[in-house]
């Protein structure tokens, strides 16, 4: 059957409840069960801690790695129907790796830049967040990595923590379920600061800029959104 006006087709996709969406990718591989059985234990240990986060002894960070590059520039901008948006990019792989750290209490958001993720750069970003936190205990949830479970890794908490009994750690390391980046809101923040930039597409001349845009929307600020609320226990802002 064909119809002389497209609306009609547009009113039987409507009847149907079939709209048109952008597909979202799915890991089979992840399990459903280890992920709310992870989601139970992190929510147990906020409880657990609630009390020493608001007292300002436990700084409580979710931290997750970006890597940059500048094709991420490239999204949906607004033009005419007769010409395409093109973005001038000498070298779209071209990248710059971030880790960052929201801290659980006052939803700041903390980012430093390295050349890559690996053992020796989680070190010193930990050592960094230390120093924005001093006289406080660290607690820190993440996703598995390798680097985040490394033998050298291992060994610098061992050191760190030395003969401390658990609840006395002074960093303490939680691992997300695997394959569930939905269980750290560190993956919200790194979409909205790649979002910014898009639309200040016409400023990035260079890599530099992007850079620079990138900064300004996420170290230092503070968020709040729905996801921040995933666990239950969250905080009011102070």
């Amino acid at each position: 059957m064909v119809y002389a006006s497209d609306q009609s087709y547009y009113a039987l996709f409507k009847a149907a409840k079939i709209s048109w969406k952008k597909s979202q990718k799915n890991n089979p591989a992840k399990n459903e069960e280890q992920v709310k059985a992870k989601k139970k234990e992190i929510q147990n240990k906020l409880e657990e801690w609630e009390a020493e986060i608001k007292a300002g002894k436990i700084a409580v960070f979710m931290i997750d790695e970006c890597h940059l590059l500048w094709g991420d520039l490239l999204g949906y901008v607004w033009g005419r129907t007769d010409s395409r948006g093109e973005i001038p990019i000498k070298n779209q792989k071209n990248r710059q790796t971030y880790y960052g750290a929201l801290d659980y209490q006052n939803h700041e958001f903390i980012v430093k830049e390295y050349s890559r993720g690996n053992t020796e750069n989680t070190v010193d970003f930990i050592k960094h967040l230390q120093k924005q936190r001093p006289g406080q205990r660290i607690a820190i949830f993440w996703d598995g990595a390798s680097y985040h479970k490394s033998q050298e890794f291992k060994e610098y908490l061992k050191q760190l923590n030395g003969e401390l009994s658990e609840d006395e750690w002074l960093v303490h390391c939680t691992t997300f379920a695997p394959n569930a980046p939905e269980q750290n809101p560190v993956e919200d923040i790194w979409l909205q600061a790649k979002n910014f930039i898009r639309q200040f597409y016409h400023l990035c001349d260079s890599f530099k800029i992007v850079k620079r845009l990138f900064i300004f929307f996420a170290d230092g600020q503070i968020f709040d959104f729905p996801k921040l609320f995933y666990y239950g226990i969250l905080p009011q802002l102070i």
